[in-house]
Parts: structure tokens; sequence; C-alpha cells
């Protein structure tokens, strides 16, 4: 059974601190209120290892941590060279993008929205790295749309310039970027919703000059659920955009 984290951070107000295998958040009050109890923080704490997804030999890569409402790159830094391993504190009220990357890998994002009064808690979480080959597919977690429409969020800049850059820096890529729904509606709304869903995506890359004969899209509604349709948690897994390398 997981352990409960709590960290009571004692110091004055300081800026983030980042070290090899940690990021840790600091806050304080007793500058300003010397008389009252240390502020507690109810942290969520994020650890694992970062590794090859067919080898399962440690990766060390970069981690970026940013902040999906404001799309500003909280921190950087790298997990451990020998053992993969990486370890993330995060404070309540944030939308968090967590994205992994490393030379000939596809990138990796995580989504983690934690509410104001989210309780302490520790997640385990080992990151699988895929190679950069023809027919690999990832999810784009960081990627938002306004319920039953084909509007991105602000939140997705962050991931949608990360996709951005990745064609940039690799100019014989070429791309399909797909959207899935869960099986609530009927197969011919979700096809077509899931359909203007990746257009969307593909929109916003031909307004960064990425050329249009690198991308295609696709919609596939209901038709490959990655999860059980009969939990909320499987449905929520099953509405994605995917991102697929069609030639490198």
């Amino acid at each position: 059974r997981d352990s409960l984290y709590m960290i009571t951070f004692l110091e004055a107000s300081k800026p983030l601190r980042v070290h090899e295998e940690e990021v840790l958040f600091a806050y304080n009050s007793r500058d300003i209120f010397p008389a009252l109890a240390p502020r507690i923080e109810q942290n969520t704490v994020l650890e694992g290892l970062i590794l090859d997804e067919t080898t399962l030999q440690p990766v060390q890569a970069t981690i970026e941590i940013t902040d999906n409402s404001k799309s500003e790159l909280l921190a950087s830094f790298e997990s451990n060279s020998t053992s993969g391993s990486y370890l993330i504190t995060l404070k309540p009220g944030i939308n968090y993008g967590i994205t992994v990357s490393c030379p000939e890998y596809m990138f990796h994002s995580e989504n983690f929205n934690i509410p104001d009064d989210a309780e302490a808690r520790k997640i385990k979480k080992d990151i699988l790295m895929k190679k950069m080959e023809v027919g690999v597919k990832i999810v784009l977690n960081n990627i938002f749309f306004d319920f039953n429409k084909a509007t991105l969020r602000s939140e997705s800049v962050a991931e949608l310039d990360r996709v951005t850059k990745l064609m940039k820096d690799t100019p014989s890529l070429k791309i399909e970027i797909s959207g899935h729904t869960d099986n609530v509606g009927t197969a011919s709304y979700n096809q077509k919703l899931s359909r203007e869903r990746a257009k969307s995506v593909v929109d916003y890359l031909l307004r960064q000059k990425v050329s249009a004969d690198r991308l295609v899209f696709q919609g596939y509604g209901m038709e490959q659920p990655i999860a059980d349709n009969k939990t909320a948690e499987g449905r929520q897994q099953n509405r994605r955009t995917e991102f697929k390398v069609l030639e490198k």
C-alpha cells in the first residue's frame, strides 16, 4: 500500500530549486506571520523509472514541467543517468504538463491536474520511451478541447508547440494526427467530432509553418479504444489525440 507524504516548509519564500533527481517547490510564511504555525502543503509526489520500451534499460531523459494554464515552463531537469529514476514533488492547484524527451525517442507526455483541495499522495509511474520509428504512436496527453467541440483550449499550447518543435527539428518527419472518442453517443457523431479535433491540431501546425505535405489527419471515433469504456477512467483514456510516425 502506498505511503502518504507530508512536507512542511519552514524557511522564507524561495524560487524553484532543481536537482538531478528531484524538483522541490518551497513556500513559507514565517517572515510575514511569525506567530503562526508553518503551512503544510498537501503535495503530490510522483516517482518512477524512465526505461526503453523494448529493452527495459534505463534511459537518461530530460523532464520538463509546465503550468498548462499559463503555458509556462516551471522546471527542466535530467533523470538519473544510471538508474533512470526520477522524483517530482507537485503542489496543489495547478494543471501540470509533464514531458519526457530524449534524442532518438518519441517524447512522452503526462497530465496531472491537481485541485487546490487535493490530499497528499504518492504516485509510482514508470515511463516507457518509444524509439522514433515508422508506425510508432504516442498519446498527446496535454491537448484539450472544449466539451463536445473541436475548439482547442489554451492549456494545449505548450503541447502543440512541442509537436511543432519536433516537426521543425526533424524535417523528414511525416505524421498522422488522429482523434479518438469513448463510446458515448452515436458512431457517426463520434467519428465526425474526432476528425474535426484532429483537423484542429493540424490547422495549428499549419499556422506554425509546418508544411501541409507532412501532415495527415484522421478521426477514428470509438473504433480504437485503449481502455474499457465501462468505467469513467477508461472512457477518459479513450478520449484522446494521437501522433503517429508515417515517415522519418
